[in-house]
């Protein structure tokens, strides 16, 4: 099958920038990575990006807002910039991209209601970049009864292969997600439960600082074991997967009154705490992959590997960019919605049948 030149761009849910990868794929199992750049936030468009997610927190279902199209507005034009500085840097002519694979910034994820939102607009970007945009890869999953999410795995089977099984891909973005292979051939997708969201805004709240580099702050407290049981006491870790959830679903009042190191060493353990529960409800793993910015931390990555049992490594480890994956995959998803091809499947996000979706602008 024909390979395109593809770019794929996301801003997950840790809300710090917009990753931008260029890929030449055929959408099934042929994935050359070409290029990564990241485009980080200025201080000043988060405060924003947060207040238009808990407005949309507020609501049952999306709806229009002056803050949240001003938000979306002003996001999509940081994206059509990031376009343009990724051609430029790679000498890339805009013509020679097929396709550009918008996933937009999901502010709301509520598909117990049978509605997600991600703010972007594909039409807008198309007429900025004058190249094709793939968009609102979601809906269609969550409106046939699927959860929406992930969305990756299919390009974690693509990358894998060759790797062998059992294998477990987990993603520590904002929110963790895993893919999982089994020895006999069955895989798997679900979210995991709070990735660094819940680390990255307390250490926030209570240091000042944007995230807690090398694990730093976790390291110089200890870990609650009382509050990580109360946390982990939630009937959504008995849930038979496949589940998502949102970024903001967890509410970390127990937490209240421990000093700062105290608290990041707790949710540091109680992420890794989440991927043990997520473990129990899949075939034997025998390796975990890990990619999203929860890999650069020390201190989860030994909290992982003690709490899972298994051998937890950066997915650098197999040559793949733990920076870029998902970015990556939302190229390789743009080629597959210009072709028809399923996003999802049942056992990645619950649907009943394999699911096309996204909008092409």
């Amino acid at each position: 099958m024909t390979t395109r030149l593809a770019i794929g761009l996301m801003s997950g849910t840790s809300i710090d920038g917009i990753d931008a990868a260029l890929v030449e794929t055929d959408g099934e199992g042929v994935v050359n990575p070409i290029a990564f750049m990241f485009f980080p936030y200025e201080p000043d468009f988060r405060p924003r990006l947060r207040a238009a997610m808990a407005r949309a927190l507020e609501m049952h279902a999306p709806a229009r807002d002056a803050l949240i199209d001003a938000v979306e507005q002003e996001s999509t034009g940081l994206h059509a910039m990031a376009v343009h500085r990724l051609l430029a840097a790679t000498h890339t002519r805009r013509d020679d991209v097929a396709v550009i694979g918008y996933h937009g910034q999901t502010i709301a994820h509520r598909p117990d209601r049978k509605w997600t939102w991600q703010i972007g607009d594909g039409a807008t970007l198309k007429a900025a970049t004058r190249i094709p945009v793939a968009f609102d890869f979601r809906s269609a999953d969550v409106a046939a009864g699927g959860q929406g999410a992930p969305l990756a795995p299919g390009y974690h089977r693509a990358r894998s292969e060759e790797l062998g099984r059992p294998l477990g891909v987990l993603n520590l973005g904002g929110v963790g997600n895993l893919t999982w292979f089994a020895a006999d051939g069955t895989w798997g997708s679900f979210d995991t439960g709070p990735g660094n969201a819940l680390i990255d805004d307390w250490v926030r709240a209570h240091t000042g600082l944007g995230f807690d580099e090398d694990g730093k702050v976790a390291a110089s407290g200890m870990c609650h074991d009382n509050v990580l049981q109360t946390l982990a006491d939630n009937p959504w870790f008995d849930a038979p997967p496949p589940k998502s959830l949102d970024r903001n679903a967890w509410d970390i009042g127990a937490l209240r009154g421990l000093a700062p190191g105290d608290g990041a060493a707790t949710l540091t353990a109680f992420t890794a705490e989440t991927v043990r529960l997520a473990l129990t409800h899949v075939p034997p793993i025998g390796r975990l992959l890990v990619t999203g910015g929860g890999r650069l931390n020390p201190v989860l990555m030994a909290e992982l590997a003690t709490r899972c049992g298994v051998p937890c490594d950066a997915v650098e480890t197999v040559g793949w960019n733990g920076d870029a994956l998902e970015a990556e995959a939302f190229a390789w998803l743009a080629v597959r919605v210009l072709d028809g091809k399923p996003l999802s499947w049942p056992e990645t996000t619950g649907v009943p049948v394999a699911m096309a979706g996204g909008r092409v602008a």
